[in-house]
C-alpha cells in the first residue's frame, strides 16, 4: 500500500503513475509478486491502486489509513506523509509523535504488516526546507527506536544522496519523473533491506468482498 499525501499519488509525473510503476517494475524483475492496494486509482499503470490524499497532514493521512488498512491488510505499506504538516505549519514537532500513532495503528491493523517509512523529500522553500530537515531527524530517531524494539520498520532515506535533489522537482515541493526514479530505487533498496531482515510476510488471506466491489492484496 502506498500511503500518504501528493507526492505518493504521483503529482508532479507526466503520467500519474509517480513513483509506483518505476518500483513495481523494480520488483518484478526482482522475483516480488506485486499488486498494490489502496481506495483510490491515479496513473496510466494498469495496477494503479494508492492511498495518497494531496494536502494530507500526518493525522489526515491516519485518519484514511484507519478505513483502508482493515479494508486491505496489506502486508507492506510505504508511507511518505509530513510534508503538508511543514507547509502548512501545523505543528510539525510532532511529526515523529503522530508518525509512530499512524505506526502503531497499522501494525494493530494488520498483523503481518512491514513498513518503510520516508524521509520527506527536499523542498525549494528555505522555512519548509528546514522544516523537513527536522521532521527527518524525527522520523530517523523513530525508525531507530523502533527497530530496538525488534518492529518491523525501515528507512527511506529521500534527503540523501541517491534521492531526488531541488534540480529534481517540478515547482517547490513534487518531483519530476527524474525524481520519482530516484524515489524509486531508494524505495526499493530499502524493501530489499526488509526482506533481508526477514520482514516481509505472505499477505492475509481476505474474506469475499461484497458483490460488486473487489480488494487488493499486498
Amino acid at each position: 500500500m502506498p500511503l500518504g499525501a501528493s507526492i505518493t499519488y504521483g503529482q508532479g509525473s507526466s503520467d500519474g503513475n509517480g513513483y509506483r510503476q518505476l518500483l513495481r517494475d523494480l520488483l518484478t524483475e526482482d522475483g516480488y509478486n506485486i499488486d498494490y492496494v489502496g481506495t483510490r486509482s491515479n496513473g496510466t499503470m494498469d495496477d494503479n491502486d494508492v492511498e495518497g490524499w494531496p494536502g494530507f497532514r500526518i493525522a489526515e493521512v491516519a485518519a484514511k489509513a484507519n478505513e483502508s488498512v482493515p479494508a486491505y491488510l496489506p502486508n507492506l505499506v510505504l508511507i511518505n506523509a509530513g510534508t503538508n504538516d511543514c507547509i502548512q505549519g501545523k505543528d510539525p514537532d510532532r511529526a515523529g509523535e503522530q508518525m509512530l500513532e499512524l505506526f502503531d495503528q497499522i501494525r494493530a491493523a494488520s498483523s503481518r504488516v512491514s513498513v518503510v517509512l520516508s524521509t520527506l523529500l527536499v523542498n525549494k522553500n528555505d522555512e519548509t526546507d528546514a522544516c523537513v530537515r527536522r521532521v527527518n531527524d524525527q522520523f530517523r530517531s523513530l525508525v531507530l527506536d523502533q527497530q530496538a524494539r525488534s518492529r518491523k520498520i525501515v528507512l527511506a532515506d529521500m534527503y540523501a544522496p541517491g534521492g531526488p535533489t531541488v534540480d529534481d522537482l517540478v515547482d517547490a515541493t513534487h518531483p519530476g519523473d527524474a525524481g520519482f526514479e530516484k524515489m524509486a530505487a531508494v524505495w526499493f533498496d530499502s524493501i530489499r533491506d526488509a526482506a533481508s531482515r526477514g520482514w516481509l510476510e505472505a499477505p492475509q488471506v481476505l474474506p469475499p468482498p461484497p458483490v460488486g466491489n473487489s480488494t487488493g492484496r499486498n
